[in-house]
């Protein structure tokens, strides 16, 4: 009798910088159902942060690659590094995250294993000028070395179509845990907000250009006049957190960073992301799981993660820190009822951004590639 073998799970490698965020919450969220359905996984990552503990943590082998945010400093250093942690791991599927992780494994890899580049935002939306044309251009020639182009929201593929970037695309939205982000109990609530003088409104991130909270305190000047009682809380750290701290009116406060924001999701009246640019921003999601209604920039993914129906009151345009003033005073002392705002949210978020969704969809595309190679013949990755 003939007996055929199950396929064995797939060996695989993630390469990650940046280490902090939102992405190395999806690399995290990724890993642990990774390990869970009995995958062996690898992550290749700088050794700052509080990631490469989480991920050990998990039961992944963690692999220190060091490398800077930049595309162009100590390059050819981090492309032999990264060389051998393939060589090392021989993983069936490589997993690179974010421009500056996609452009390294795709340059060690060359299509010599599938390549999944999921870019988390385009790296030509963060500079401008001679830079950005060198992004636009390495895109374009990098997609050929990446089996699958994987986006979190259709926006984010026309971004990266309309700059002529082709390749196998597929879309998955960002998913969160819902046992960890959710609404909370009365007593919880109570709990994290000792203080019900004036409404509260978070803002969750990395202080750094991209998220936008400059727009965010320019604006707040406006909404510190309408509505003096209510107070902005900025949670995170970054490089922009001192330029931030002087340019702050007196009703704004800094957490600096927190190992864990579901208090301060549950805590607000409302939660504010004014980025500049995203693929589809996770705070946003993980607040409104928590129960808090949002206020984002009309930024790829924006529209797609919000309940349908919300946009009008929900979403105000980047960098334009007037309309956004207009946006907050309206929600804060209008005629929209903040709790049922996020009654709708939490719901939605539920229904279309669940985090084992978003894994299963994952590990679809990688059976999807390995279906269609023959792993034994691969050309082996030298240094």
């Amino acid at each position: 009798m003939h007996v055929t073998s199950a396929p064995l799970p797939p060996r695989v490698l993630h390469v990650t910088q940046p280490v902090d965020g939102g992405v190395a919450r999806v690399v995290a969220d990724l890993v642990r159902r990774q390990c869970a359905a009995g995958m062996t996984v690898s992550v290749a990552c700088p050794s700052s942060g509080g990631l490469p503990e989480e991920l050990t943590g998990l039961g992944c082998e963690v692999l220190t690659w060091e490398a800077s945010r930049s595309p162009h400093k100590g390059l050819p250093g981090e492309w032999r590094r990264l060389a051998e942690v393939v060589s090392l791991v021989r993983p069936d599927v490589v997993h690179a995250h974010s421009a500056k992780a996609g452009l390294v494994a795709r340059l060690v890899v060359r299509g010599r294993v599938p390549t999944v580049f999921q870019p988390h935002a385009w790296s030509f939306e963060a500079v401008g000028g001679a830079e950005a044309w060198l992004a636009r251009m390495w895109e374009r020639h990098g997609a050929r070395w990446a089996s699958r182009l994987l986006c979190v929201s259709r926006a984010e593929q026309r971004t990266g179509t309309s700059h002529g970037v082709e390749g196998d695309w597929r879309i998955v939205p960002n998913g969160v845990d819902l046992e960890r982000f959710r609404p909370a109990s009365p007593s919880e609530r109570s709990l994290s907000r000792p203080d019900a003088a004036g409404p509260l409104v978070v803002c969750v991130g990395r202080l750094c250009r991209q998220k936008g909270q400059d727009v965010l305190i320019e604006a707040w000047r406006t909404v510190a006049t309408e509505v003096p009682r209510a107070r902005l809380v900025l949670v995170g750290g970054g490089p922009d957190a001192a330029r931030l701290k002087a340019a702050a009116p007196p009703s704004v406060s800094f957490t600096g960073p927190v190992q864990d924001p579901v208090p301060w999701y549950r805590a607000a009246d409302l939660v504010v992301l004014p980025s500049r640019w995203e693929g589809m921003a996770l705070a946003p999601l993980e607040a409104m799981a928590c129960g808090s209604p949002v206020l984002v920039t009309d930024v790829d993914g924006a529209r797609e993660s919000l309940p349908p129906g919300l946009a009008r009151t929900c979403l105000t345009p980047p960098d334009d820190s007037e309309a956004m003033a207009r946006a907050l005073v309206h929600l804060l002392r209008g005629p929209e009822d903040l709790g049922e705002l996020g009654r709708i949210a939490a719901d939605h978020v539920r229904t279309h951004h669940d985090l084992r969704c978003t894994a299963a969809a994952v590990a679809g595309i990688y059976g999807d590639l390995l279906s269609l190679e023959t792993i034994e013949c691969r050309e082996p990755i030298t240094t």
